[in-house]
Protein backbone atom coordinates (compact mmCIF):
# COMPACT_ATOMS: atom_id res chain seq x y z
CA UNK A 1 0.00 0.00 0.00
CA UNK A 2 3.11 2.75 0.46
CA UNK A 3 3.87 2.33 -2.97
CA UNK A 4 0.85 3.25 -4.66
CA UNK A 5 0.44 6.66 -2.43
CA UNK A 6 0.48 9.83 -4.78
CA UNK A 7 2.03 12.69 -4.07
CA UNK A 8 0.79 16.30 -5.05
CA UNK A 9 4.42 17.14 -6.11
CA UNK A 10 4.17 13.85 -8.39
CA UNK A 11 0.49 14.50 -9.43
CA UNK A 12 -0.30 16.20 -12.60
CA UNK A 13 -0.63 20.25 -12.31
CA UNK A 14 -3.95 21.55 -11.59
CA UNK A 15 -5.18 24.02 -14.22
CA UNK A 16 -7.94 25.46 -12.16
CA UNK A 17 -7.41 24.42 -8.43
CA UNK A 18 -10.99 25.31 -7.19
CA UNK A 19 -12.63 22.43 -8.81
CA UNK A 20 -10.44 20.03 -7.27
CA UNK A 21 -8.41 16.80 -8.96
CA UNK A 22 -11.32 14.56 -9.37
CA UNK A 23 -12.98 17.07 -11.77
CA UNK A 24 -9.55 17.29 -13.75
CA UNK A 25 -9.57 13.49 -13.60
CA UNK A 26 -12.99 13.42 -15.46
CA UNK A 27 -12.05 15.67 -18.07
CA UNK A 28 -8.78 13.74 -18.50
CA UNK A 29 -11.14 11.00 -19.06
CA UNK A 30 -13.57 12.84 -21.43
CA UNK A 31 -10.52 13.99 -23.55
CA UNK A 32 -9.35 10.34 -24.17
CA UNK A 33 -12.80 9.00 -25.32
CA UNK A 34 -12.38 7.67 -29.08
CA UNK A 35 -15.96 8.88 -30.38
CA UNK A 36 -17.37 12.32 -30.20
CA UNK A 37 -20.88 10.79 -29.04
CA UNK A 38 -19.14 9.96 -25.80
CA UNK A 39 -17.00 13.10 -25.50
CA UNK A 40 -20.71 14.87 -25.33
CA UNK A 41 -22.53 13.34 -23.07
CA UNK A 42 -19.35 13.30 -20.86
CA UNK A 43 -18.80 17.06 -21.22
CA UNK A 44 -22.47 17.55 -20.60
CA UNK A 45 -22.45 15.05 -17.03
CA UNK A 46 -19.02 17.10 -15.96
CA UNK A 47 -20.68 20.66 -16.63
CA UNK A 48 -23.36 19.19 -13.97
CA UNK A 49 -20.74 18.35 -11.52
CA UNK A 50 -19.03 22.05 -11.60
CA UNK A 51 -22.51 23.72 -11.50
CA UNK A 52 -23.56 21.70 -8.54
CA UNK A 53 -20.18 22.58 -6.67
CA UNK A 54 -20.69 26.48 -7.46
CA UNK A 55 -24.46 27.85 -6.17
CA UNK A 56 -23.41 31.16 -5.84
CA UNK A 57 -22.58 31.56 -9.77
CA UNK A 58 -26.39 30.09 -10.63
CA UNK A 59 -27.84 33.95 -10.23
CA UNK A 60 -24.59 35.42 -12.71
CA UNK A 61 -25.41 36.22 -16.08
CA UNK A 62 -24.07 33.49 -19.16
CA UNK A 63 -23.12 31.05 -16.30
CA UNK A 64 -23.13 27.77 -18.38
CA UNK A 65 -20.55 29.69 -21.00
CA UNK A 66 -18.33 30.23 -18.32
CA UNK A 67 -18.63 26.88 -16.88
CA UNK A 68 -18.04 25.26 -20.59
CA UNK A 69 -15.44 27.88 -21.30
CA UNK A 70 -13.61 26.44 -17.83
CA UNK A 71 -14.01 22.87 -19.05
CA UNK A 72 -12.00 23.49 -22.65
CA UNK A 73 -9.21 25.09 -20.33
CA UNK A 74 -9.04 22.41 -17.71
CA UNK A 75 -8.92 19.85 -21.01
CA UNK A 76 -6.02 22.23 -22.07
CA UNK A 77 -8.17 22.97 -25.60
CA UNK A 78 -7.80 18.99 -26.26
CA UNK A 79 -11.34 18.25 -25.69
CA UNK A 80 -13.24 17.85 -29.15
CA UNK A 81 -16.93 18.06 -27.67
CA UNK A 82 -19.84 20.43 -29.16
CA UNK A 83 -20.26 23.27 -27.23
CA UNK A 84 -23.87 25.57 -27.08
CA UNK A 85 -21.34 28.04 -27.12
CA UNK A 86 -18.44 29.41 -29.29
CA UNK A 87 -14.88 27.89 -27.85
CA UNK A 88 -12.33 29.53 -26.63
CA UNK A 89 -9.07 30.48 -27.80
CA UNK A 90 -6.26 29.34 -25.98
CA UNK A 91 -4.35 31.96 -28.21
CA UNK A 92 -6.34 34.73 -26.74
CA UNK A 93 -6.20 33.44 -23.09
CA UNK A 94 -2.40 33.60 -22.98
CA UNK A 95 -1.88 36.87 -25.05
CA UNK A 96 -0.68 40.04 -22.58
CA UNK A 97 -2.05 42.64 -22.60
CA UNK A 98 0.10 45.82 -23.99
CA UNK A 99 1.95 47.98 -20.92
CA UNK A 100 0.09 51.20 -19.97
CA UNK A 101 1.75 54.49 -20.66
CA UNK A 102 2.35 56.48 -17.42
CA UNK A 103 1.12 59.79 -17.63
CA UNK A 104 3.65 62.22 -17.65
CA UNK A 105 2.59 65.22 -19.57
CA UNK A 106 5.25 67.77 -17.90
CA UNK A 107 8.04 66.51 -16.31
CA UNK A 108 9.12 69.97 -15.61
CA UNK A 109 7.02 70.63 -13.13
CA UNK A 110 5.37 67.45 -11.53
CA UNK A 111 4.90 69.06 -8.37
CA UNK A 112 1.81 70.50 -10.35
CA UNK A 113 0.47 66.95 -10.81
CA UNK A 114 -1.52 65.78 -14.07
CA UNK A 115 -4.65 67.42 -12.87
CA UNK A 116 -3.67 70.61 -13.68
CA UNK A 117 -2.62 70.01 -17.22
CA UNK A 118 -6.07 68.51 -17.48
CA UNK A 119 -7.48 71.37 -15.73
CA UNK A 120 -5.54 73.62 -18.52
CA UNK A 121 -6.39 71.89 -21.60
CA UNK A 122 -10.07 72.34 -20.27
CA UNK A 123 -9.45 75.99 -20.41
CA UNK A 124 -8.00 76.57 -23.51
CA UNK A 125 -11.22 74.91 -25.25
CA UNK A 126 -13.65 77.64 -23.58
CA UNK A 127 -15.39 80.57 -25.20
CA UNK A 128 -13.60 83.88 -24.06
CA UNK A 129 -15.76 85.43 -21.68
CA UNK A 130 -16.33 85.79 -17.45
CA UNK A 131 -15.83 81.95 -16.90
CA UNK A 132 -13.06 81.23 -18.87
CA UNK A 133 -11.69 84.41 -16.72
CA UNK A 134 -12.41 82.77 -13.72
CA UNK A 135 -11.42 79.28 -14.32
CA UNK A 136 -8.00 80.56 -15.25
CA UNK A 137 -7.51 82.26 -11.82
CA UNK A 138 -8.50 79.63 -10.18
CA UNK A 139 -6.14 77.30 -11.96
CA UNK A 140 -3.24 80.19 -11.27
CA UNK A 141 -3.99 80.07 -7.59
CA UNK A 142 -3.96 76.71 -7.67
CA UNK A 143 -0.76 76.27 -9.19
CA UNK A 144 0.44 78.59 -6.36
CA UNK A 145 -0.91 76.39 -3.88
CA UNK A 146 1.61 73.40 -5.25
CA UNK A 147 4.12 75.35 -5.56
CA UNK A 148 4.29 76.36 -2.11
CA UNK A 149 3.54 72.81 -0.98
CA UNK A 150 6.65 71.55 -2.98
CA UNK A 151 8.91 74.19 -2.61
CA UNK A 152 10.38 77.57 -1.72
CA UNK A 153 7.89 79.31 1.08
CA UNK A 154 7.28 82.22 -1.16
CA UNK A 155 6.53 82.59 -4.30
CA UNK A 156 6.25 85.37 -6.70
CA UNK A 157 2.97 85.86 -9.09
CA UNK A 158 4.82 86.23 -12.14
CA UNK A 159 5.97 83.21 -11.46
CA UNK A 160 3.25 81.46 -11.85
CA UNK A 161 1.67 83.35 -14.82
CA UNK A 162 5.00 81.93 -16.38
CA UNK A 163 4.80 79.04 -15.60
CA UNK A 164 0.81 78.50 -16.17
CA UNK A 165 1.97 80.37 -20.31
CA UNK A 166 4.78 77.74 -20.84
CA UNK A 167 2.40 74.93 -19.82
CA UNK A 168 -0.62 76.22 -22.21
CA UNK A 169 1.87 76.74 -24.93
CA UNK A 170 1.29 80.31 -25.09
CA UNK A 171 -3.04 80.07 -24.73
CA UNK A 172 -2.84 81.52 -21.64
CA UNK A 173 -1.32 84.73 -20.76
CA UNK A 174 -1.80 86.32 -17.32
CA UNK A 175 2.04 87.88 -17.24
CA UNK A 176 0.37 91.48 -17.84
CA UNK A 177 -2.50 90.90 -15.51
CA UNK A 178 -3.57 93.32 -12.69
CA UNK A 179 -5.20 90.90 -10.73
CA UNK A 180 -3.16 89.65 -8.01
CA UNK A 181 -3.68 85.96 -6.46
CA UNK A 182 -4.08 84.49 -2.88
CA UNK A 183 -1.21 86.06 -0.82
CA UNK A 184 0.84 83.24 0.00
CA UNK A 185 1.00 83.55 3.98
CA UNK A 186 -2.76 82.43 3.48
CA UNK A 187 -1.73 79.90 1.80
CA UNK A 188 1.21 78.45 4.35
CA UNK A 189 -1.36 79.32 7.33
CA UNK A 190 -3.65 76.43 5.69
CA UNK A 191 -1.08 74.14 4.90
CA UNK A 192 0.50 74.75 8.66
CA UNK A 193 -3.30 74.32 10.15
CA UNK A 194 -3.87 70.96 8.75
CA UNK A 195 -0.27 69.58 9.18
CA UNK A 196 -0.08 70.98 12.74
CA UNK A 197 0.41 67.74 15.05
CA UNK A 198 -2.05 67.22 17.83
CA UNK A 199 -1.07 67.43 21.34
CA UNK A 200 0.21 64.44 22.91
CA UNK A 201 -2.78 63.44 26.03
CA UNK A 202 -0.85 61.21 28.77
CA UNK A 203 -3.27 58.61 30.00
CA UNK A 204 -3.23 59.06 33.51
CA UNK A 205 -5.70 55.95 34.63
CA UNK A 206 -4.65 53.01 36.61
CA UNK A 207 -4.13 49.87 34.31
CA UNK A 208 -5.52 47.05 35.38
CA UNK A 209 -3.85 44.10 36.44
CA UNK A 210 -5.83 40.89 36.42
Amino acid sequence: MIENIEYNTEREFLIIPEYGRHVQKMINHATSRETKEERNKLAKAIISVMGNMQPHLRDVSDFQHKLWDQLFIMSDFKLDADSPYEKPSKELLEARPSPLKYPQNFPKYRYYGNNIKTMIDVAITWDDGEMKEALMYTIANHMKKCFLNWNKDTVTDIVIFNQLFELSDGKIDLRNSDEKLQDSALLLKDRKKFTAKKPFKKNNKPRKRY
